[in-house]
């Protein structure tokens, strides 16, 4: 079964009957399946849910590309594990990255820190940095795998293992949904797996540099993204249509 020349309708179906079979199946198989439907491609921020998917596709030899958002402003900790991961696995990790005229548009616009000032400004960062470079990363693919788990915010409680993304046309593969934060852990140490060492610092999830503190004790895992904003659910956008509701930013910290 390919997905390539399946409508948009034959696609959705297909996503309801994909999450029912990928439920009963380990993480292998669950990437074994997903490669079977057409061009694969998982996109990787090299977080802690990211590199047990990236060793899974490495370990396994699977069909399926992987590629990770440069986007210039990521925390050296982060590039620097790309080159480890791709030494430590055998596999490429294709690198996309903003086109220097949006980001310098971007600049003249809202300042090279604006993103702080409010949820447009934050959103537009996030468009020239993540979401152009993720529409060049996912051209032409059938399956997009990511590493979503329900656990990791309020916004992602209901993640579910396949759904159609209608905006994209293709079908989302999310096969750690029902993994907690625990059997994440246990499965990194019992396979050596490589991780970023800000997780060990208070970061459980990392974005861009600017846009992510180490987390209080007690805190939701994704409090420490966007902070100054006050809606528990605030994303980037790689993973909601872009024309979602936006949260009411509060007044940004000073830019460093």
């Amino acid at each position: 079964m390919t997905l390539h020349d399946a409508a948009g309708q034959d696609r959705l179906g297909l996503a309801a009957i994909l999450d029912a079979k990928l439920e009963s199946l380990d993480l292998a198989g669950r990437l074994a399946l997903a490669a079977e439907l057409g061009r694969a491609v998982f996109t990787t921020s090299l977080g802690i849910e990211d590199q047990v998917i990236t060793a899974a596709i490495g370990t396994h030899r699977l069909p399926v590309e992987v590629s990770t958002l440069e986007t210039g402003r990521l925390f050296k900790e982060t590039v620097d594990l790309i080159g480890e991961t791709e030494e430590r696995y055998g596999i490429e990790i294709h690198r996309f990255r903003p086109e220097q005229d949006d980001v310098d548009e971007y600049a003249a616009k809202y300042g090279l820190n604006g993103f702080y000032d409010s949820v447009e400004a934050r959103h537009a960062c996030c468009h020239v940095r993540k979401l152009k470079p993720l529409a060049k990363a996912l051209a032409g693919a059938d399956v997009w795998i990511t590493g979503l788990r329900r656990g990791q915010s309020g916004n992602r409680a209901t993640t579910p293992f396949a759904e159609y993304d209608a905006e994209r046309n293709l079908i989302k593969i999310n096969p750690l949904a029902d993994w907690d934060i625990e059997t994440i852990n246990a499965h990194v140490a019992s396979e050596a797996i490589p991780v970023n060492p800000l997780h060990k610092r208070g970061y459980p999830s990392i974005g861009c540099e600017p846009c992510t503190r180490a987390i209080k004790p007690g805190e939701p895992e994704r409090a420490g993204r966007w902070w100054w904003e006050n809606d528990e659910k605030r994303e980037c956008g790689l993973h909601v249509p872009e024309n979602a509701a936006q949260p009411i930013a509060e007044p940004g910290p000073q830019a460093n």
